[in-house]
């Protein structure tokens, strides 16, 4: 006797997994891969439903994955800490995939690689993130670090922790990138500023300032594309 249930038989919450065992997961909706992370809904609601509402909020996509924080999502009737919580894991993991997809292709002298390395940790930041990005003579990546966070000043922003942190990891080049959370990327004059400052700090200490990248949102503006550098 065939006991094997139909995917037109199975309970509405469990059809998406059904659906990935075989036909694979590249066919399932943005709602149903959501559903199989929720794996039950709430009363009078099922994972498939609650995942669907989900997706209705702020950015009514995929993006509120990262838009939202754990405590909107704990709104959200049948999203307690734990799927928050999940969820919010499922936003990282694509961003490190992502990167780690791009690491590769991260070359010194092609800004628009080095962006697209860092598009995806940066261009959801509410807040203006300094990061530093650290190159060996042979301009392979070596590491980066998060320098502030908060308004890139002159005043701010500290050359002396940039470059304890470009000896520590022995860097020959480096590059400083920030998110604007506008999403428009055009540089302030704050950020020339600062721009001018490390490089002016690195000339003496022979560790170049190869370039200063800001995010938007899905663009960017290189330094040293714009003749900004000096």
């Amino acid at each position: 006797m065939d006991t094997h249930i139909t995917m037109k038989e199975m309970p509405e919450s469990e059809k998406p997994v059904e659906k990935c065992f075989r036909y694979g997961a590249q066919t399932l909706s943005d709602a149903e891969l959501l559903a199989v992370i929720l794996k039950s809904g709430t009363k009078g609601m099922t994972a498939l439903q609650l995942a669907q509402f989900f997706l209705s909020k702020k950015d009514k996509n995929l993006l509120n994955l990262n838009s939202m924080r754990l405590e909107e999502m704990q709104e959200i009737p049948g999203i307690g800490q734990v799927k928050a919580a999940q969820l919010k894991c499922i936003a990282e993991l694509a961003r490190r995939v992502t990167q780690a997809s791009r690491f590769k292709e991260v070359r010194l002298n092609d800004p628009a690689s080095i962006a697209a390395y860092y598009m995806e940790s940066l261009r959801h930041e509410t807040k203006e993130n300094l990061l530093l990005s650290m190159f060996d003579a042979k301009s392979g990546l070596l590491g980066d670090e998060i320098i502030s966070i908060g308004t890139v000043s002159n005043s701010l922003v500290s050359p002396r922790e940039i470059f304890l942190k470009a000896l520590e990891y022995k860097a020959v080049h480096i590059v400083l990138l920030h998110n604007h959370p506008s999403g428009d990327p055009a540089p302030s004059e704050a950020d020339l500023a600062v721009t001018k400052r490390v490089a002016d700090s690195g000339m003496v200490l022979g560790i170049a300032l190869a370039d200063h990248i800001i995010i938007g949102d899905n663009n960017y503006i290189s330094f040293r594309e714009n003749g900004l550098l000096g």
